[in-house]
Parts: structure tokens; sequence; C-alpha cells
């Protein structure tokens, strides 16, 4: 049995710091042989940059992937191809810079990582999720033992419906960008692991990781305002996944919180 902790969109400071100082010993408390985490919000909430990045890996993260804010901080579109370890959305044009995928190994087991943007409510240009991940999971055929698919949208719908889509072809279907974490962790019939939403890993005192007052005050009036990262309570979500080695199935998928 292998275990893999998939971590949820790592906001701002307070989410970096939490996890350069638990990564490492959750590893081994757990037990864990890979850990992948989004961080498309590790750089003050929007973005991330190099030094960010290297900061994560270097704390025991495995691989980082990203979403719709992928290219949100300056001079990342050349940082990206500089870093081995980060994959941006596998579903964004073909000309966008840095890796569609990732390939991790731990006791001889590969394992590959892909992330998919959904359509429904982003504005980012991207191509059909489901056909991206047809095209992924033939491209990676006999490179890795087990596949995990990262489905980053916001409607619940599109996340459940790939889960199924993918049952049986895959072994996770992990979903992200809503920050909130969703009590639907499951193994699908063909064996596939399922969640909406990991959550994000940062300050719940917020919403969704930001100032409460401003946002507030942005659903009142309308008009602009900053949105700075909050500080307080600040936890690490993620989902906790079991594979079975020789079959490459998931096992077992639960829902991970780490509070300070």
């Amino acid at each position: 049995m292998l275990k893999l902790l998939f971590i949820g969109d790592i906001v701002g400071r307070p989410g970096r710091d939490f996890v350069n100082e638990r990564v490492a010993r959750l590893r081994v408390e757990l037990g864990l042989d890979f850990v992948i985490a989004n961080a498309e919000n590790a750089a003050a909430g929007s973005g991330i940059n190099g030094t960010i990045a290297r900061s994560l890996l270097g704390a025991g993260i495995d691989a980082l992937t990203l979403g719709d804010h992928v290219w949100d901080q300056r001079g990342w579109e050349t940082e990206i191809t500089q870093i081995e370890r980060v994959c941006r959305p596998a579903n964004l044009p073909a000309s966008n810079p840095g890796w569609d995928h990732l390939i991790i190994e731990s006791r001889g087991f590969r394992v590959a990582v892909f992330t998919v943007l959904g359509r429904q409510y982003l504005n980012l240009k991207s191509d059909c999720p489901f056909l991206c991940a047809d095209r992924m999971i033939a491209q990676l055929k006999g490179q890795a033992d087990a596949i995990i698919v990262e489905i980053h949208a916001e409607a619940t719908s599109e996340k459940q419906a790939l889960g199924w889509y993918l049952d049986g072809r895959v072994t996770a279907v992990i979903g992200t960008h809503t920050h909130v974490p969703t009590a639907d962790a499951c193994v699908l019939p063909k064996g596939t692991a399922f969640i909406c939403d990991v959550g994000m890993t940062g300050p719940y005192a917020s919403v969704l990781g930001r100032e409460v007052e401003p946002v507030i005050g942005r659903f009142r009036d309308g008009m602009p305002r900053r949105f700075e990262v909050a500080k307080d309570d600040v936890r690490l979500s993620g989902a906790l996944i079991e594979i079975g080695a020789a079959m490459a199935r998931a096992e077992k998928i639960e829902l991970l919180t780490v509070r300070k």
C-alpha cells in the first residue's frame, strides 16, 4: 500500500509557512510516499514565483500544480521552464510555457499528475477538460503506474462528471479551486478516488483566504477593494489517498485537516 497526500490550494504566506513547518513531519507521521500540492495562490494569494516554488519543493512537496492564476505573477512564464517539478494546467493552449504533467517516483512506483481547468465560470482560455484528460491518459500509458487528475474548477457538477467519466481509468480525480473542503470523499465503483474539493491550506478565519471586511464591502456596494490575505486559524487541508500498488487502484480516500 502506498500513501499519497494531495494538499489543497496554498494561500499566501500563512499557507506557505504552515507547509514549511509541517509537511516534512507529516511525511514521517503518516508514512507518506508522495506529496502533491496546488500552489497557484501561494504568492500573496494570486499566482506563484520561482523563489516560492523552490521553497515549497524544499519543504517536502514532490510536485506542484497550478490553476487559473498560473500567470498572475510577472516573470513566472519564464521561471516555470526552469523548475522541473511544477506543471501548469494541461488544457491550456500548447503554446503556453511549462510542463503539462509530472511523473514522480517512490519505492519503484511511478505516479503521474496533471491538472485540467474547468470551463464553467472560469474565463481562462482552455480546451475541453474531458477530451484533454483522454489525451493525457493515452499519452501517459506505459509511463506511470498511477495517474492523479486534478480538476481545478468552480462547478461541482463539472467535477463530479469528470470523476465518473474517468472512473476506472485513473487512480484519483481531485477537485480544487473553491477553497472549501467538501464532505464527499469516496472511492467510485471502478476504483477511482474522488473528492469535489480538498479545501485550501491557509487562513480559515477569512472569506476563501482573504480578509473578511473588504469582501463583505464589495458584496454590499460593488466598489473595488484590495483583498489582502488573512492571517488567523491557519490549517492544512488535503486528501489522503491509499493506493494498492498491485492494481494501482485507490483503496481509500479521506479528507485530512491539520490545525496549528
